[in-house]
């Protein structure tokens, strides 16, 4: 099984609607792939800020678990924020 994280940015053109999301959610729970996620808040550089790449743009994040990569590319199609012009990321998790 291979592990995903999807790091969901914040640039859509319009705002997704509570039912949307809750499409989405549905959807994903029902996909067998979806392990869980959460929007960002605070956040705290530790170490040299000088050096650090801002995060402000990601608003939150959601993990899959699947042996199939393109089954959550097509359920990524109906994410919200990529509904409303927006971008996601979706990164393989290597195995260490």
């Amino acid at each position: 099984m291979t592990q995903y994280i999807l790091l969901i940015q914040d640039n859509v053109k319009s705002d997704p609607t509570p039912e949307e999301w809750h499409a989405f959610f549905r959807a994903a729970q029902q996909s067998g792939c979806f392990l869980g996620g959460s929007e960002i808040g605070v956040r705290t550089v530790v170490g040299d800020p000088e050096s650090a790449r801002p995060t402000e743009h990601i608003a939150g994040f959601m993990r899959f678990d699947c042996d199939e990569r393109e089954k959550i590319l097509d359920l990524l199609e109906k994410h919200p924020v990529v509904m409303h012009g927006g971008s996601v990321v979706l990164c393989e998790m290597p195995k260490s």
